[in-house]
């Protein structure tokens, strides 16, 4: 062989296996992206700093969560206390703080140091929000599920129709506390529930999320408890993944029969849609997104990723299972919302105009459009639910 025969042949070699090794980075770059999607966050660290305590407000350090508008909370002291916040009264955008006012402090002392943020605005049980309830255990395959159970207001004719809470990927049932206030008005019983591997709550045998592709079973579960304490048929509410939990239910559960509508806040209606737009706020290129969706509907995606079942994302996209809809559905969505983009929501309300009433919204970030106009949310809820 020639010598400049063998350097073409050295060069292919080199070319095939630069190749070959370029693929396997972007692999293993999927994998681990695709593994974070599907891991419960270990721990909730602090992450905003309080730099001054006055009369009646709080000046933090700027962050876009300290000085987006709304309605907030504070947890204190590792969450051993809480304070909520009101509006910005000041951003100085050259310091890098914002001065808001502080509404009341819930519990602890509120002082300056490191506090960590909760979108939630009330923290704690439905206690937070005045409200008389009841612990109940919502039994499962995997142990008993913890959950709330908040009676309508005295005087009020209670419903037969009762409101079953589903929180989002990461969150808590105190999520859904700011839902609480309307239904107990309207007559609605409610039942706040938890899922699997929910702090709290029992866990699978790899403790990984399964987006949507199996918590619905706990929260079929709930539907059954409610059916045995009175219930006749439910409306389901949803935050986020809790809304892509929600939908399994109405198309995979034998009681599907039983949920009259279903209520979405910020909704993942499209995980590919979510995972493209996470693999870019990342700055991975848009190969690794997609390589991750493989990754998790792969059938080594057991070994891979620790999780109990590959997942279908085909089941999980209501956008493209629009026609299959059959309940009344209302989602309010965020033209703003950084985490979970509105798209698929407002696609999938102009593909089924008959079934779905969307109320956009503009300032708000991801599952905070209460937070920036409770009233505005508290009232288009309350309109759906007394038209059904």
């Amino acid at each position: 062989m020639s010598p400049a025969r063998r350097g073409a042949v050295r060069g292919a070699v080199l070319g095939a296996s630069l190749a070959v090794a370029a693929g396997a980075g972007l692999s293993a770059i999927a994998t681990a992206y695709a593994r974070k999607v599907v891991t419960p966050d270990a721990e909730r660290p602090d992450d905003v700093e309080v730099l001054a305590v006055g009369a009646g407000s709080v000046t933090l350090r700027a962050t876009p969560e300290t000085v987006a508008p709304g309605r907030y909370g504070l947890w204190l002291d590792g969450g051993a206390g809480h304070a909520r916040l009101a509006q910005v009264i000041d951003h100085d955008e050259q310091a890098r703080t914002v001065t808001r006012r502080l509404m009341g402090v819930d519990r602890g002392r509120l002082l300056e140091g490191a506090a960590r943020w909760n979108q939630y605005f009330y923290a704690g049980t439905p206690a937070a929000v005045g409200l008389a309830f009841e612990d109940v255990e919502v039994p499962t395959d995997l142990g008993p599920m913890p959950a709330w159970f908040v009676p309508p207001a005295r005087g009020v004719p209670a419903r037969d129709t009762w409101a079953v809470l589903v929180h989002g990927r990461g969150a808590t049932r105190e999520e859904c506390l700011r839902a609480l206030p309307v239904l107990h008005r309207l007559g609605f019983p409610a039942l706040v529930v938890s899922y699997r591997n929910d702090a709290g709550a029992p866990r699978t045998p790899r403790g990984r999320y399964q987006l949507g592709d199996a918590e619905w079973l706990d929260v079929e579960a709930a539907l059954l408890v409610a059916a045995e304490r009175g219930a006749a048929e439910v409306v389901l509410f949803g935050w986020s993944m809790g809304g892509a939990i929600a939908l399994q239910v109405v198309a995979r559960s034998w009681v599907a029969d039983r949920v009259r509508a279903v209520v979405l806040d910020a909704p993942v209606l499209d995980w590919r849609h979510v995972l493209d737009h996470h693999a870019r706020l990342n700055g991975l290129p848009d190969a690794i997104g997609r390589l991750a969706q493989g990754v998790l509907q792969h059938r080594a995606a057991r070994r891979l990723l620790g999780v109990d079942a590959p997942l279908s994302l085909d089941r999980l996209d209501w956008v493209t299972r629009a026609a299959e809809l059959r309940v009344p559905l209302l989602i309010l969505h965020s033209d703003d919302d950084e985490f979970v983009p509105a798209e698929p929501s407002r696609r999938l309300a102009a593909a089924r105009p008959d079934v779905v009433t969307y109320v956009p919204s503009q300032g708000a970030r991801h599952t905070k459009e209460w937070n920036v106009d409770p009233e505005r949310w508290d009232s288009a809820v309350a309109r759906f639910l007394l038209e059904l």
